[in-house]
This record gives C-alpha cells, sequence and structure tokens, in this order.
C-alpha cells in the first residue's frame, strides 16, 4: 500500500527527509508493483519474470505454441501473439488462442508474460476432455475483443495459481469458458478487466476461485450460465457493471445468474457459492437471476452495495426465454451472513430465503405489494430486521425471530401477528419447455 504523506508532513529538516524517503518507497511501489491478492501475497509483474525466450505469431487464427494431445512445458517464455479471428472456432474450439492445448494434451506454463493483441485472441486455452493446462505465477494481457484471459471448453481442465491478468477488450473475461464447459480451479492472483461485457468471471463451466483479487470496471464481476456454477474462496470482488452490453434487461449488477438458450450451457440447476471475502457494487442490485434455477449460498462474506438504489437481490423476467415463464427460480441460502438491502421477487419468479447460523438479514421483500412465491425460514440463531413492508407466501420462525421495527410483514396475505410460524418451502421446478425460446446470448466473457 502507498503511504500517506500529508500524515508526515513536518517543517524541519529530519521530517523532510522522511518524506522524501517515502516519496521514494512510494515511487519504487507504484513500479516494482505491490498489488495484493486475497491471501495477501504480492501480485507478480513482468518485472519479477526472468524472461530466457521469445515466441511470436501474426498468422490469422494460429498459435504460438500448442499441445495436441502431447505433453510440454514452458517457462521463463514472452509469447506474443496478433492476428485475428472469428465466431464458433475461436471462440469454442480455440482458434486463434496464444497458447492452446487439445485432444488430451497436458501442458505446463510457469513463469511466462503472455500477451494477445486481436480479435478472439484468448491467451490460454483449454479444450476437450482429458486436456489440462497448468499455469502459475505468470502475466497475461489481452487488448482485442472476445480474448479472455484463461479460457476453458468442451470439458478441458484448467489450473491456475499467481496469475496477473488484465483485459480490455469488449466480451473477454478474465477467466472465460464457453460451449461444453469444464474444470476451472484458480488459487491467488489478480483477475481485472476494463471491456463492455467483460465480467472477471463468464462459468459454463465449474469454476472455484480462491485468494484472489478480482476487479471489473464495466460489466459484471460474474456471470453464471445454465447448468453451471461459480465459488468464491476468500476473494476480494470489486464489480461496476455501468455499461450495457445488450438490450435484454434493463438492470446492471454486481452477479448475474441465468439461461440464455443460446445452446452454449445446459439448462438446469446452477449455483453461486461465497465463502467469506468481500464483494463490493458500484452499481445496480448485487445479485440478479433471470429465466433459470439457482442455488446461492453465502457464508461470512462481506457484501456492500454502495448504490443506494440498487437491491440485494432481483429475481425477474428479461429478454431471455419465453415471456410468463422467464424468472428467477432462487434458492438463498445464507450462514453467519449479514444481508442488507431489499429482496425483489417477480410474479413469474419465487424465492426461498433461509437464514440460518446466526444470519442478520436488515431489509424487506417486495414492499410494493404481493407478486412472486417467497418463502422464509429462519433458524433460532438468525434474525430478520423489516426496513418497510413486507409481502412473502410462507414464513418458517419462532416467535422473536422477526424484529418488524414499526413496519408490517404480509403473509399470505394475511398480517403476520408475530408469533411463531411454521410454513412450507416453494419446489424448485426446472422444464426444459417452459424456458425455451428467446435465443441470443450476450457477448459476455
Amino acid at each position: 500500500m502507498c503511504l500517506s504523506l500529508a500524515a508526515c508532513a513536518s517543517k524541519d529538516e529530519e521530517d523532510a527527509d522522511t518524506k522524501e524517503q517515502q516519496i521514494v518507497e512510494e515511487e519504487t511501489e507504484e513500479t516494482s508493483g505491490t498489488k495484493q491478492d486475497g491471501s495477501g501475497s504480492e501480485v507478480i509483474t513482468k518485472e519479477d519474470i526472468d524472461i530466457k525466450e521469445e515466441i511470436e505469431s501474426e498468422e490469422d487464427g494460429g498459435h504460438v505454441i500448442t499441445a495436441d494431445g502431447e505433453s510440454l512445458s514452458y517457462s521463463n517464455t514472452s509469447v506474443n501473439k496478433t492476428g485475428d479471428s472469428s465466431g464458433d472456432e475461436a471462440d469454442f474450439y480455440g482458434e486463434n488462442a496464444a497458447v492452446f492445448a487439445t485432444n488430451g494434451g497436458s501442458l505446463e506454463l510457469t513463469e511466462m508474460v503472455i500477451t494477445t493483441d486481436g480479435t478472439h485472441a484468448n491467451a490460454v486455452f483449454s479444450y476437450g476432455e482429458g486436456t489440462t493446462v497448468t499455469v502459475k505465477d505468470s502475466v497475461i494481457e489481452t487488448s482485442g475483443n472476445c480474448s479472455g484471459g484463461i479460457m476453458t471448453t468442451g470439458g478441458g481442465t484448467m489450473i491456475a495459481s499467481g496469475l496477473n491478468i488484465h483485459t480490455t477488450g469488449n466480451s473477454s473475461a478474465a477467466i472465460r469458458s464457453d460451449r461444453g464447459g469444464g474444470t476451472v480451479t484458480v488459487t491467488g492472483g489478480s483477475y481485472v478487466t476494463d471491456g463492455t461485457g467483460s465480467p472477471v468471471v463468464y462459468s459454463t463451466a465449474d469454476i472455484t476461485v480462491s485468494d484472489a483479487y478480482m476487479e471489473s470496471t464495466a460489466s459484471q464481476g460474474v456471470v453464471v450460465e445454465g447448468k453451471n456454477s461459480v465459488t468464491l474462496n476468500n476473494v476480494e470482488l470489486i464489480a461496476d457493471n455501468n455499461k450495457k452490453n445488450g438490450n435484454k434487461s434493463s438492470y446492471y449488477q454486481a452477479v448475474m445468474i441465468y439461461q440464455s438458450m443460446s445452446g452454449d450451457a445446459a439448462e438446469g440447476l446452477s449455483s453461486f457459492t461465497m465463502n467469506g471475502g468481500s464483494l463490493t457494487n458500484k452499481n445496480g442490485d448485487l445479485f440478479f437471476v433471470n429465466n433459470t434455477v439457482t442455488e446461492i449460498s453465502l457464508s461470512g462474506a462481506s457484501i456492500i452495495n454502495e448504490d443506494a438504489d440498487g437491491v440485494f437481490l432481483r429475481a425477474a423476467a428479461a429478454g431471455w426465454g419465453n415471456e410468463g415463464s422467464n424468472g428467477g427460480q432462487v434458492t438463498l441460502t445464507a450462514s453467519g451472513q449479514e444481508i442488507s438491502g431489499n429482496m425483489l421477487v417477480d410474479e413469474v419468479s419465487h424465492l426461498n430465503l433461509y437464514l440460518k447460523g446466526g444470519s442478520v438479514f436488515t431489509g424487506t421483500v417486495n414492499p410494493e405489494g404481493e407478486e412472486g412465491e417467497v418463502y422464509v425460514e429462519i433458524d433460532s440463531s438468525s434474525k430478520w430486521v423489516l426496513t418497510g413492508d413486507a409481502y412473502i407466501t410462507s414464513l418458517t420462525c419462532e416467535s422473536d425471530a422477526i424484529d418488524m421495527n414499526g413496519y408490517t410483514l404480509y403473509v399470505n396475505g394475511a398480517v403476520y401477528d408475530g408469533g411463531s410460524s411454521s410454513g412450507q418451502a416453494i419446489e424448485a421446478v426446472y422444464s426444459s419447455g417452459s424456458h425455451n425460446g428467446g435465443h441470443g446470448k450476450p457477448s459476455h466473457g
């Protein structure tokens, strides 16, 4: 962290010398890079890597490094890729990626500097079942549109640790997957995106990120599509979704969970899990769920919405799926979790909310009146503090579980009297027939 010079200002020479020394230290930190990941470790920079070999390719659609059914390893190498591609061959099958593994290949990368400057030029790509890419202690930068940092499709495996990834193009997630998904495990490092439609994580796979710094400056922080998952363990995530990447939704959010019906992600139950760490949202809502069934699990995370007009959770119809059956079906489980903000569930959506393990929910649900079905269950150690009138369908709790705070809670149309209550959860039913239509995946990721 940079030192504060104001706190050190002094008129005497000794303090002036101290100030001068602090300026030198500050400049050194800025040039050498002392940014920390979620574990407190310093993030690697280009200057930290001793480059011993430089390789490049300018070929449209070509690769710099390919592991096709073979086992290869590279270290202390600079990889530079220019040249363009387009469409499915690049996004699904790895064409034009700087580093590409396929057909059960195994690729190990250590202390690499990998840069791409071209459209559909992903940096590191793992394609196909049995294919594994392991990349660690490396710097990855992409500047073209549709150019992710690390990319996994077709059932491939990606194992990453200690990376410093920065993407600046549109539709260029730092941690990216597409049709066929796979398994992605990321530990440590920094992952930053600046482009429209470029979340830090775009998941059509099973993706786990631990002890990392994550930031999006124009897009959602995380997007989960279809029957896939994202788990965040002790990460620092900052999301500023301030630019639209299409016209199917009027909402901004930090985490979006949906089904596009494009065929790139199987239909079914998705999940988002956050254990510890922090999530800071700069604009809009924290969570948005549309046209899918999902389980959101939150445990001990610091979750802050800096947008006073945004809500904690919005389950609602948007431009994906068939009108009348394209809402969000959400099970939200909070364990040892503080939740602040409202939850809005529209008439084609539903919510099961479980407050457990000393959780506190300060907010309200559907304050404007009855809409979608909402079941709330509060264990004996948890509490709900109302910040406005609330309308829910069913409730299970003890008599002291809800602080009415001067407001009124309506349960299935009747005023709740503050006594104990026992209700029934809403069944989450996913039918592919009820969600089809509305094709048109946004250019996320």
